[in-house]
């Protein structure tokens, strides 16, 4: 019987071409004709963050240098760290820091045990809420910076009234961002952590604490420039001790080295406390995933 021919069809494979690099990736030839991507140089990111402060400074330098900034209006970065140099050889700027870090950290421990307390409260119960919150919303509006009258009234002209005001100032920033943290805890983890069988207190421990924390490092980090910032305007009052007391003396005498330079070492104080609480909030904060910026 005859055949019947039957043809089979290959596939034709199409030729595919790489993709194109992009034009703005940079290209190395090695041997053999291979083309690896150059990398790009980067700037670290210390460098980066220390760029603007270093710009401001040199501005000034230059401001100075030729006239257009007058010393009588604001003495020279040169005056600045002469007047370091002398003032710690003569021990007055560390005894200024150690008097103005004691009454920080006391009014800060004051303020974040009060704080903490009463976020706790109004966070997790319903009755503390409707007693504390409505009336620290109220205590809020009032410039704790017009206090110092009435707490010179109270607690007399010694260290109470300043370690009272870094109290004051440090309670609210505490306070607000720990008590959204714990009301902004999600319901379904709530829910869930119920039916696995935790009670109150490991409701607390496990599912509310850690949501809590990450406000809780943003109002710490506002608690501890609030701190330093009233301590500012403490330090005015009747201090015989501290940064603000070497303020007081240098307006008096129009030295504006001396006033500059106790304003960069309450700076320098504030970046040192926001440094450490941004290292520990990547500590405590590495099993949150979160968005860290484009590079």
């Amino acid at each position: 019987m005859p055949t019947k021919e039957i043809g089979v069809t290959t596939p034709v494979l199409e030729k595919t071409e790489p993709p194109a690099a992009p034009a703005s990736a940079a290209r190395v030839t090695i041997r053999g004709g291979a083309h690896l991507p150059r990398r790009r140089l980067s700037v670290p990111r210390s460098a980066r963050r220390a760029a603007g402060p270093v710009g401001l400074v040199l501005l000034w330098f230059l401001a100075s240098a030729t006239g257009v900034l007058p010393e009588s209006v604001l003495a020279s970065p040169v005056d600045v760290a002469r007047q370091a140099v002398e003032l710690t050889k003569t021990g007055e700027l560390p005894d200024a820091i150690a008097a103005s870090g004691r009454r920080a950290a006391t009014g800060f421990l004051i303020g974040g045990t009060v704080a903490l307390s009463l976020s706790l409260l109004a966070g997790l119960f319903r009755l503390g809420e409707d007693v504390i919150d409505s009336s620290m919303g109220m205590f809020r509006a009032i410039p704790w910076v017009g206090l110092i009258p009435l707490f010179i009234v109270w607690f007399g002209i010694e260290e109470t009234p300043k370690i009272a005001l870094v109290a004051l100032g440090v309670t609210y920033p505490l306070y607000f961002n720990i008590y959204g943290g714990i009301r902004s805890t999600d319901s379904q983890l709530v829910e869930a952590a119920r039916m696995m069988g935790l009670g109150r207190l490991g409701l607390i421990r496990y599912v509310i604490l850690p949501s809590a924390l990450p406000g809780a490092l943003v109002g710490l980090r506002y608690a501890l420039s609030t701190a330093w910032l009233a301590l500012v305007f403490a330090e005015q009052v009747n201090a015989d001790a501290g940064l603000g007391y070497l303020m007081s003396n240098a307006q008096q005498y129009f030295r504006t080295d001396v006033i500059v330079l106790c304003l960069a070492v309450y700076a320098l104080l504030g970046l040192a406390c926001d440094f450490a609480v941004r290292v520990l909030s990547r500590r405590l904060l590495s099993w949150r995933a979160s968005f860290d910026g484009e590079a």
